[in-house]
């Protein structure tokens, strides 16, 4: 155990599909715990068919088992649940992401893994929680969007509602659910049982928007902004975000667009006058942005520290000089994939490095071989459970 590592020694059981589940057990790999990954025999954890395949890959599965060793294991029969049996041996954690009902049905709840693992800590993830009139529901990212209002507060200028295209909503469920798993572990070291821990991405949406949400209520529904002007506003050659939240910054920036005038005008004298004058702000500051590049505003922004940026499309932020300074990107070797791809650095953490086991996702059923001897197997028991079909191997 290190600062590198800080939870190395630990063994996790990653039965989750999809994004939130996979990229919780991703970054406990990242801190060191050695993750099995169990997936399904055949085409496997459906995160590897979403969106544009790359051999085995896809974006999807590349992000969410980065550093995790991959079993096939079918589990409809009784011998496939009798692998997985084995592999949850001295396991300090078990991921399940199935819907409310199904991993019981599988004979691996919280009530029967715990009798066997009592220290284990059990986290299951799903759409709309265990309980509940929609427990059952089947639910993704743009579903939980839609329901907890985040799809309703996005919209843009054709007034009608869009989805976020980057998945927050199981990005943060993701986030919250190794919080809560990293907080249990700490507090075990006190305790003789492990925990039921339960997340969802209902729970992860509500958290993700705890701020607007509180703001609608008290404003019975329409969001007062932070500060007047906001927003996104196009330059001579692209777009830019500008922000004045203060009165100096609005002094500042009517100097910057050599329009001091604008400061003295009472319409928009403080931020209460700047809110409720919105619209004929907008209509004086948007024509005059349009009339210089990016380049030129953010040199007499900068000068006036002023809170501004150009909107970047993501090749252009992967080659901003600040990215390379920072370290915030590495870019990684996949199996089955032509080129490197751009993977963040998780925060907190030593940066990937290109080829380890730590900075590479496996293919479905990569390490059962492996692992499987691992516990116990001799090669030819092995051989029996993929000749039948209990266990599958990487093509």
């Amino acid at each position: 155990m290190s600062y590198d590592a800080p939870f190395a020694g630990l063994k996790v059981v990653d039965l989750s599909q999809g994004i939130a589940g996979p990229y919780c057990a991703m970054l406990l790999a990242q801190h060191g715990a050695q993750v099995i990954k169990v997936e399904n025999a055949g085409e496997g954890d459906w995160s590897r068919v979403l969106g544009a395949r790359y051999g085995d890959h896809t974006a999807f599965s590349i992000i969410g088992n980065l550093g995790k060793r991959s079993v096939a294991i079918d589990l409809k029969g009784e011998q496939g649940k009798a692998v997985l049996w084995r592999l949850l041996r001295g396991a300090d954690v078990f991921l399940e992401g199935f819907r409310p009902g199904v991993i019981r049905r599988l004979g691996f709840d919280y009530e029967a893994v715990s009798a066997r693992e009592p220290r284990l800590l059990y986290l299951s993830i799903s759409g709309f929680g265990q309980t509940g009139p929609l427990s059952e529901r089947p639910a993704m990212d743009p579903v939980l969007q839609a329901f907890a209002g985040l799809t309703a507060e996005n919209k843009g200028e054709d007034g009608i509602p869009h989805r976020v295209p980057v998945i927050p909503v199981d990005m943060c469920t993701a986030l919250y659910a190794y919080q809560a798993l990293s907080s249990a572990l700490y507090a075990r070291r006190d305790e003789t049982r492990g925990r039921y821990i339960d997340v969802s991405l209902l729970q992860g949406a509500a958290g993700l928007q705890a701020i607007r949400m509180m703001a609608s209520t008290l404003e019975g529904g329409t969001v007062r902004p932070g500060g007047v002007p906001y927003g996104v506003y196009r330059t001579a050659d692209g777009w830019m975000t500008v922000t004045a939240i203060h009165d100096r910054e609005w002094r500042d920036l009517c100097a910057a667009i050599e329009r001091p005038d604008l400061a003295e005008d009472p319409r928009f004298a403080d931020p209460a006058s700047r809110y409720q004058n919105e619209v004929a702000l907008n209509a004086v500051l948007r024509p005059l942005l349009e009339t210089r590049d990016f380049a030129e505003w953010s040199r007499r922004f900068t000068r006036a520290k002023l809170l501004h940026e150009r909107v970047n499309r993501y090749a252009d932020f992967l080659k901003e000089p600040q990215v390379a300074a920072t370290g915030a990107v590495a870019w990684l070797d996949q199996p089955g994939v032509s080129q490197a791809v751009p993977v963040p650095n998780v925060p907190g953490t030593a940066p990937a490095e290109n080829g380890t086991p730590r900075s590479t996702s496996p293919a479905c059923g990569q390490h059962t071989r492996e692992v499987l001897r691992e516990h116990g197997y001799a090669d030819a028991e092995i051989d029996a459970l993929v000749a039948q079909g209990v266990v599958g191997e990487a093509v």
